[in-house]
């Protein structure tokens, strides 16, 4: 067993006990659909995908405040995108498929690349399961970055997450004060985290 499979194992077995009870139903059956949906798929750093929301699950298990619906929603969040799979074939309830069609970016006509993003951020808001499954997703791709995407890449995805993510991230706070502690702790790993990449990469945040 390779050290990326032992990982995805750790993970998942921790995950299945942690969730084995009653109040985690959407999580329960999120987990395994999920690992079925991105069998043999591999992020860009040769990681077997699986790993990325697994791992996201634990950091937001770790955090005060994680709910069923929000761990469920971060188990299946690029389900939809990435794996060919409807929302309508999610075995979770409307709550969950809700936060995940808020992660999954959708264009609208007559939208530049630039609106469409725009857009995109602030309708997190409108799901407290998806506003913190993207902070998470952004923490872990950004810590992923290095090495695997390019220049322009890594410069793009800082400032996008200091432009766009991180006010709304503040707005959350005030939106839905029951998850104002995660909200606080995810807020806080992710401007130490572009502050570093920012000096690293030379870019001055406004």
């Amino acid at each position: 067993m390779n050290p990326y499979e032992l990982d995805e194992l750790v993970m998942y077995t921790y995950l299945r006990g942690r969730l084995d009870g009653p109040g985690f139903e959407q999580s329960q059956s999120a987990l395994p659909f999920a690992r079925r949906a991105h069998k043999d798929a591999k992020r860009k750093n040769g990681k077997p995908y699986i790993i990325h929301p697994l791992s996201m699950a634990c950091d937001a298990i770790a955090c005060k405040g994680a709910t069923d619906e929000i761990i469920a929603t971060i188990l299946l969040h690029d389900v939809c995108e990435d794996c060919n799979i409807p929302l309508s074939a999610l075995p979770v309830n409307d709550v969950v498929r809700q936060g995940v069609k808020y992660m999954t970016i959708r264009s609208f006509g007559g939208e530049d690349k630039a609106e469409t993003k725009r857009r995109y951020f602030n309708e997190l808001l409108d799901s407290k399961e998806a506003i913190v499954c993207k902070a998470f997703d952004r923490y872990a791709n950004l810590n992923d970055a290095e090495g695997v995407l390019d220049e322009e890449a890594i410069v793009k995805n800082i400032r996008e997450t200091h432009e766009l993510l991180m006010p709304v991230l503040k707005e959350a706070k005030y939106t839905y004060p029951e998850l104002s502690d995660m909200l606080h702790t995810i807020r806080t790993a992710l401007k130490r985290t572009l502050n570093l990449m920012a000096k690293y990469h030379n870019i001055k945040l406004e």
